[in-house]
């Protein structure tokens, strides 16, 4: 049974990727713009958001799993009002609500910003689905940025244009759209007035982004990543996630003419082979992507380099897959996202021939991830003696410990008199899988 009872206090659940983390923000922000309440840490919510993601496998079940422990062994009286969101309510959004009878309401990425009215109808008994796609009309109408982390998000550009095979974003999200440069320069100001430092840039392909600046001159990503870095209080910008078909030459020089610019660039390249490149419907080839790479290291020498990999695309052979390896020692990858094929409903992909076994898919998982982990590693060690900026997070689990983040997305640890948001200089001097160890030599903030 559905609790049908105004809500009072909301907890906001975001899966996958950044882009999720920012639209469940954006979400929490509007719902506290109605007088709803985060609940205490630890406290039931009267309303559950379930913001989901449709990319990884077994996507819907994992939903199904969520309601099911938010409902078990409650009354309605006791049950949370909930909400489905993001790709997931996009794709499936009239078989959850005939699957789950305990949703109210399942709401598509682009329609988030009607929640207010939809939850005026669930407490009136009525269920309701929104998953048009009216993408400007959703930021139009969302509430001012107040509060901020340190390292905040901004997307910028939503929905792709790309096809690729084995990717259900152009149908969950919808054709590619930028937002417009002002309401970006807008919001990051926002962002940095309510205490961000950082801001990261965020779209399915974020550098496809354009439009006109303040005085009516069309610009691309570089261009606003420029006017973005001429706000004072920012200092640092980053973006993801880009598609090599979209990497111009003003971008590529700005990571060398920018400071604020970390020197960090998440690319995926997906598969080593160009065979497999083309059934996944990529624009771009294997050596073409090493030269692009080289270009964007010619800017900027010390650029630390991250991708996305799949193995086991339909059809991929033993020696295909040996492509993909060879890309990966090439590149030397400082981090990267790697994950098995799963075909996704309604995807070119999911019908192809020669789907690979499962237990193929995870031996060469395996052998993919311990060559990503001995470059991270190898990345790391390098590391050691250079002193960097890092801006404070968050405090450690032990006393005294803080968290932060290098100029090349590494995490870091270290002991200091020091406050959330605070940029210090640190010398680096332990190196793990996953962290860094840090030396505090100054402390003042930038």
């Amino acid at each position: 049974m559905r609790n049908t009872k105004q809500p009072k206090t909301y907890r906001v659940k975001s899966f996958g990727c950044q882009m999720n983390v920012y639209d469940g923000e954006r979400m929490g922000e509007l719902l506290t713009e109605q007088g709803i309440t985060p609940a205490p840490e630890g406290e039931d919510a009267d309303l559950v958001v379930l913001n989901t993601c449709h990319i990884r496998e077994k996507a819907a079940e994992k939903v199904y799993s969520d309601i099911g422990r938010l409902t078990k062994g409650k009354t309605q009286k006791k049950a949370p009002m909930i909400a489905v969101a993001g790709c997931v309510a996009q794709a499936e959004g009239e078989e959850i609500m005939a699957r789950s009878p305990a949703v109210s309401m399942v709401v598509g990425p682009q329609a988030y910003h009607r929640l207010p009215e939809m939850i005026d109808s669930a407490v009136t008994g009525k269920r309701v689905t929104d998953t048009d796609m009216p993408a400007d009309a959703k930021f139009a109408a969302l509430p001012k940025r107040r509060k901020s982390a340190p390292s905040a998000f901004l997307t910028i550009q939503e929905g792709c244009d790309k096809f690729c095979t084995y990717c259900v974003v152009p149908y969950t999200r919808g054709a590619e759209i930028s937002r417009p440069y002002v309401a970006l320069v807008d919001e990051a100001k926002m962002l940095v007035d309510g205490g961000a430092r950082e801001i990261t840039l965020l779209g399915q392909n974020v550098s496809a982004w354009s439009g006109e600046d303040d005085k009516g001159r069309a610009i691309g990503m570089a261009g606003l990543i420029r006017a973005i870095a001429a706000i004072p209080d920012v200092a640092r910008i980053r973006y993801m996630t880009s598609h090599p078909a979209d990497m111009d030459e003003d971008l590529i020089s700005a990571h060398g003419e920018v400071s604020k610019l970390m020197p960090f660039l998440h690319l995926p390249v997906q598969s080593g082979n160009d065979r497999i490149l083309k059934a996944m419907n990529r624009s771009h080839s294997a050596e073409g992507y090493l030269k692009l790479l080289e270009r964007f290291r010619a800017a900027r020498p010390d650029l630390a380099l991250s991708g996305d990999f799949i193995v086991g695309f339909p059809g991929e052979t033993d020696a295909e897959f040996e492509d993909t390896l060879k890309i990966v020692d090439a590149v030397g990858y400082a981090q990267a996202f790697s994950f098995k094929y799963s075909p996704r409903p309604g995807t070119p992909a999911a019908t192809m021939e020669d789907q690979i076994p499962m237990e193929i898919m995870d031996e060469r998982l395996q052998r993919l991830q311990a060559s990503l982990r001995r470059d991270q590693q190898a990345f790391n060690d390098a590391s050691i003696g250079k002193t960097c900026e890092v801006l404070v997070e968050r405090k450690g689990k032990l006393d005294g410990q803080w968290l932060g983040k290098s100029p090349w997305l590494q995490s870091v640890h270290f002991t200091a008199d020091v406050a959330v948001g605070d940029v210090v200089t640190a010398e680096l001097i332990q190196a793990g899988q996953n962290s860094l160890g840090a030396r505090i030599l100054d402390s003042a903030t930038t």
